[in-house]
């Protein structure tokens, strides 16, 4: 059901805090006309605490101390669950059939660690799972696979490992009947436990490094479609964030869509496979 936010004190001037104070927190940034969605997103909020004006949840989200737990509803607002298994998968074949091969294939090779940065539901991370699993890779090597986003209500719901078909529109049916069970008569599959296991699920804020930090201790970090929404301030930041964590080789996969020339220096787009990906450049001093 719609809610009314006309009743919603809502000004020029507290629509500008709110959003600014969004972007500087998550960094999504609601410009060119967007002020409209990101009122219609918080305004439940607004009226579950018992507010007229969007300036009053503003001093609550910059000056409560009790704010923390505001904002988790606040991402999960936010949220834009929008994925799919199986969903640009030029890069998880270049990961799959040249990445990890290489770093198996070095002397003294440790742990290959992957980090799926903005997973929302786990579909990535889960495909990326697959991939490896149908290479052989999963239980013969050793392949740690972390995945996050700054939605609580995403990760929950990843971390139940259950699906709607709108989740499988481009995964072969054959792997759907690998890795997946349907649920009694219901329009729902879970995911096999045994993958489901090697994903180790959390919550993490780009914006914060210190929770992005030990996640970004990869060597491999997939952060696609979350860009969009960011500002280039914003994509620059999170970027630095992983260029200063991230180890050896140091490949960072963003969605086709999504460019980061001009924005960070360092990483380089290299061709990989039939895929393009960022490549940390070596460290100066």
């Amino acid at each position: 059901m719609g809610v009314n936010t006309g009743s919603l004190g809502v000004t020029g001037g507290a629509d500008r805090l709110l959003r600014d104070l969004i972007h500087e927190r998550t960094g999504l940034f609601f410009d060119n006309g967007k002020g409209d969605i990101l009122t219609d997103k918080l305004s439940p909020l607004v009226i579950e605490r018992g507010f007229t004006s969007l300036l009053d949840y503003y001093y609550l989200l910059k000056y409560d101390e009790a704010a923390q737990d505001e904002w988790l509803s606040v991402m999960n607002a936010l949220s834009v669950p929008e994925t799919y298994f199986w969903r640009e998968m030029d890069q998880v074949r270049a990961l799959v059939e040249t990445v990890v091969p290489r770093w198996f294939a070095a002397p003294g090779a440790g742990p290959l660690r992957i980090w799926s940065a903005a997973c929302a539901t786990g579909e990535e991370p889960l495909t990326i799972a697959m991939a490896l699993d149908q290479a052989g890779w999963l239980g013969r090597a050793p392949v740690e696979i972390r995945a996050s986003d700054a939605s609580p209500a995403a990760i929950e719901k990843a971390r139940r490992g259950v699906y709607r078909e709108r989740s499988f529109r481009n995964l072969p049916p054959e792997l759907r009947a690998r890795y997946f069970t349907q649920e009694g008569e219901t329009k729902t599959w879970r995911v096999d436990p045994k993958l489901h296991a090697c994903v180790e699920w959390g919550v993490v804020n780009l914006m914060d490094e210190a929770e992005v930090a030990p996640r970004a201790a990869a060597n491999v970090i997939f952060c696609r479609n979350v860009f969009i929404y960011f500002s280039n301030q914003s994509i620059g930041r999170t970027v630095r964030t992983f260029a200063a964590h991230i180890r050896p080789p140091g490949h960072l996969f963003v969605a086709a869509s999504e460019s980061l020339l001009r924005i960070a220096e360092d990483f380089e787009l290299q061709e990989i496979g039939n895929a393009f990906v960022y490549v940390r450049r070596p460290h100066t001093a």
